[in-house]
């Protein structure tokens, strides 16, 4: 069996993790005694023998669709947001504005048409909260982005942002609370302009042989006893079942430009 957490799992994180999966591990009787930590989190979800891991919205909806079993998504506690629903935040460079303008002093415009043609960090082309919550804020705001710059991971998409090798980031609410504590110094360079609408949050998953309801069990009631530390670090506010209807319901976006 093999069970990771790989979507929040910073060094700052993984010895909460590391609890948080005994709890749930206890609860179930069964797992394996650590958390898979690999950089090949498609090889993760997909393998055969998978016990839970947590994925995107996007591949779940996309290329993980019909070959995994939904076991529920963590609710962050997300602000303006449903239990287990999340927003992606529009980030800037503090003290500049779209690359096109001469700047915009020390609080750039707020997401819109002024954005027109700016650059655009992105961690994935798979992923909900980089790519796809942003070319839908897009679309509605009726621009359309410069370049796309792919960075592989959303504290990357931050910092190119704050180096001036891109205008905008869209980054998880989440993600973004966590650079804003664990690095005060990065959060300090960047400005934000705005929000996406909610979406479905990040699911937990199983392979599509197993049963997910009493993982589901396991892991709410671990979240449940988590330490007043351990829920403060994680953000976990508890599990919620969200229909896969509402994941689904979400268009896919184009491949970003080359």
């Amino acid at each position: 069996m093999i069970a990771a957490l790989p979507m929040y799992d910073s060094p700052e994180l993984s010895g909460a993790h590391d609890r948080f999966w005994t709890a749930i591990r206890a609860r179930l009787g069964h797992g394996p005694p650590r958390l898979a930590r690999t950089a090949d989190v498609w090889a993760l979800w997909q393998h055969p023998d998978l016990l839970l891991a947590q994925t995107c919205g996007l591949p779940l909806r996309g290329a993980l669709r019909g070959r995994v079993a939904y076991v529920g998504t963590p609710d962050y506690g997300v602000a303006c947001a449903p239990a287990g629903y999340y927003r992606s935040i529009w980030l800037a460079r503090r003290g500049a504005g779209p690359s096109r303008s001469a700047g915009g002093g020390r609080h750039p415009p707020r997401f819109g048409a002024a954005w027109e043609g700016a650059r655009l960090a992105c961690n994935d082309a798979l992923s909900q909260s980089g790519w796809a919550a942003a070319c839908a804020a897009a679309d509605a705001a009726g621009i359309g982005f410069g370049a796309v710059i792919l960075t592989g991971a959303h504290r990357l998409s931050a910092e190119a942002v704050a180096d001036g090798r891109a205008d905008l980031a869209c980054l998880d609410a989440v993600t973004w609370r966590l650079l804003e504590r664990h690095e005060p110094a990065l959060a300090a360079r960047l400005a934000t302009i705005g929000a996406t609408g909610p979406t479905p949050g990040l699911p937990l998953i199983t392979a599509r042989n197993r049963d997910p309801a009493p993982i589901f069990e396991a892991v709410s009631g671990a979240i449940g006893a988590l330490a007043p530390e351990d829920r403060f670090a994680l953000g976990l506010r508890g599990l919620v079942r969200i229909p896969l209807a509402a994941y689904e319901a979400l268009p896919l976006p184009p491949a970003p430009p080359a």
